[in-house]
């Protein structure tokens, strides 16, 4: 399926406008990148690659596209006739997935003709935006979560497709499993299902349902015992399975309580190694307020999937370089807007993580021109995409799930907590001679509570 058309009418005026001035094959550089974080947050969760990837690769004008621009007046001879060929076939650089980031961080850089380049925004946009909001959700639920499991279950709180984005976003950054079946054809993602009160009802008794169930699923089945009387449920459930059932599930009432209750009443009725896992509406604070209750494992959606309250990371996709003529090998001269509250940082730059002896992150350094000598400290941050057109960045779904626990992992203990605080690593700015500049990403003051 064709991705061309996921973007913004004003992507093909401007391309259309520039080709008509003899500007749209200039060489330019864009970066992807946001201002702040959201209001409260410690660090943002790089999420998206993947499908960005996927959706370069598929963005194609076929004769239905270019017929429904050229009959509505979109385009004009000489652009469909460009857009018929076009192939990205310039570079791409960034963050890997799973890879926190801060304030200023060139998550993405996008090189290659103004036109080409141009055309990628909406559609990099809404995937980086949507992606990565989910990402930074889940991990603050997952560092909430410890060692127990989260399960990504909100596909019936978004949009259909959505679901799937945010069921794979959840996954890069440490949800151990989706409700979401397409999620789990598409990128391999563990799914899990049992039933809901709905099926319990559909009974002539709670009894009958929970014979189904265990008849059908086995004796390791999870059993949702709120649907009557929890106590109830529970001793049927343990007296049908002879002790074996493999977990129960609470979706409602004081879960810290219920849990409590009914992980007593297992122990008294020998199901020792019954799990409990719960559900309704969690988010991160109330997985970090059931950190002390006996849960083995959590079910999250509607927060989750709306991005736990910031749903977009604001990242926008901004020229910062460009060259004066069609010359490919010609000079990019830095470029950047001057607006206040939205001035951006002009050049092609590089990305470092300083530590300190402890191997703990200290700075977030973004560099213009050439990055200094890497005193063993630091770690580079940015891996080539594409080059030339072509893909050269392979890394797996669970590399990148790999690559979010060690990225967290080095930050300090701070960014872990849920309390609002600044981000926890500052974002230093160097210029093109290697000395310090003013950040014009500095994040707006908020009460730090560490």
């Amino acid at each position: 399926m064709t991705t061309a058309l996921l973007t913004d009418h004003y992507e093909l005026t401007m391309v259309q406008a520039a080709m008509n001035a003899g500007t749209a094959n200039r060489r330019s550089l864009f970066d992807l990148f946001t201002r702040r974080l959201p209001s409260g947050r410690r660090y943002g969760v790089a999420a998206g690659l993947g499908r960005a990837i996927d959706a370069i690769e598929n963005f194609r004008f076929g004769d239905e596209e270019l017929s429904y621009l050229h009959e509505r007046g979109i385009i004009q001879d000489n652009l469909a006739e460009w857009l018929a060929n076009y192939h990205f076939s310039g570079d791409i650089w960034g963050y890997p997935e799973g890879e926190v980031y801060f304030p200023g961080s060139p998550v993405l850089s996008v090189e290659g003709t103004f036109a080409e380049c141009c055309i990628l925004e909406t559609v990099l946009l809404s995937i980086y935006n949507h992606d990565s909001a989910i990402a930074a959700a889940a991990s603050r639920m997952t560092a909430m979560a410890g060692d127990r499991d989260c399960v990504e279950m909100g596909s019936r709180r978004t949009q259909e497709w959505s679901a799937v984005a945010a069921a794979r976003a959840a996954y890069v950054a440490g949800f151990a499993s989706s409700s979401n079946l397409e999620a789990g054809r598409t990128y391999g993602i563990p799914t899990i299902g049992t039933a809901a009160h709905s099926f319990t009802l559909l009974f002539d008794t709670e009894e009958d349902a929970f014979r189904a169930q265990i008849d059908t699923l086995g004796e390791g089945t999870a059993l949702l015992v709120d649907t009557y009387d929890v106590e109830s449920a529970i001793r049927l459930g343990v007296e049908l399975t002879d002790g074996r059932l493999g977990s129960i599930r609470l979706d409602s009432g004081d879960l810290a309580i219920m849990a409590r209750q009914a992980r007593d009443l297992l122990d008294d009725l020998g199901a020792t190694q019954t799990k409990i896992i719960v559900t309704s509406d969690l988010d991160e604070w109330q997985i970090a307020m059931l950190q002390g209750a006996p849960v083995d494992g959590y079910g999250v959606g509607t927060s989750l999937v709306t991005g736990s309250g910031h749903p977009t990371c604001g990242f926008v996709y901004k020229l910062v370089a460009r060259c004066d003529s069609d010359n490919p090998d010609g000079e990019l001269k830095p470029v950047g807007k001057k607006s206040k509250g939205k001035n951006t940082l002009g050049g092609r730059k590089f990305a470092m993580r300083r530590r300190g002896e402890d191997g703990r992150a200290e700075t977030e350094v973004i560099g213009l021109g050439t990055p200094p000598v890497n005193d063993g400290n630091d770690r580079d941050l940015l891996v080539p995409v594409f080059k030339k057109g072509e893909l050269v960045y392979h890394a797996t779904l669970e590399d990148a799930r790999q690559r979010h626990r060690d990225s967290l992992a080095e930050l300090p203990l701070a960014a872990r907590r849920i309390s609002n605080g600044d981000p926890s690593l500052e974002t230093l700015i160097l210029d093109e001679e290697g000395a310090e500049t003013t950040n014009p990403y500095q994040a707006a003051p908020v009460v730090k509570n560490i």
